[in-house]
């Protein structure tokens, strides 16, 4: 539903498919085109006119769902986003699920937007590329052990890479080996999460800790 009020807000023309009557009537009333019915019926999607639609998007909370409008998206020339229900689905998917354009895992998503409030403003989690791969953006501060160094000075942990390079105020370029880390100054990295907390005090140069519920993540 937030995704459809978002495209409809850039204009362009959505179509929701619901099965539960009560919320079908109360997305009609926001002016949203809903048809009432099984995401995973072909007819159901005809209704909604799949065989004319750019794109199908299928966001239930079914993973069977999910999986079929895809596969009837995709046999209509639509392009499709599939929403993974689980960690392990998401890993099929991208590995076997060739014919499916795109696959999200919405709560990896929150569960980014949760750490970057938990850890602050020195490092944000941008990206979770793999199980135990993630891209981070650090800011380098007034402790970093690695102040008024060069890129090429910098040595990072267990073939962690540096991705981009920002000064401070300025944009994301590729990495050039001349710049020195300066305050302010904003680097993409590569890493394990096991050496995470490793990049962070070499780039950023402190220590916090924080709690979560659950255990403790540094």
């Amino acid at each position: 539903m937030r995704t459809a009020r978002v495209l409809r807000e850039e204009d362009h023309e959505v179509t929701l498919v619901e099965p539960t009557r009560t919320t079908v009537e109360r997305l009609r009333d926001e002016g949203l085109d809903v048809v009432e019915g099984d995401g995973s019926a072909e007819s159901t999607l005809r209704t909604a006119g799949v065989e004319d639609a750019d794109g199908l998007a299928a966001l239930s909370g079914s993973f069977e769902v999910n999986v079929l409008a895809c596969m009837i998206g995709k046999g209509h020339n639509c392009r499709t986003v599939l929403r993974a229900t689980s960690e392990s689905h998401e890993q099929v998917l991208r590995r076997y699920g060739s014919d499916i354009d795109e696959v999200v895992y919405p709560e990896r998503l929150g569960a980014i937007v949760a750490k970057n409030a938990l850890l602050g403003g020195s490092i944000r989690a941008i990206a979770d590329v793999a199980n135990r791969l993630q891209v981070v953006e650090l800011t380098v501060t007034d402790s970093s052990p690695m102040h008024g160094y060069s890129l090429a000075e910098l040595e990072l942990p267990a073939d962690s890479r540096v991705l981009a390079f920002g000064k401070a105020g300025a944009e994301f370029g590729l990495p050039d080996e001349d710049l020195s880390l300066e305050t302010g100054d904003r680097v993409v990295v590569l890493a394990d999460y096991e050496h995470l907390e490793d990049v962070r005090r070499i780039v950023v140069g402190d220590s916090q800790r924080v709690a979560v519920a659950g255990g403790d993540a540094r």
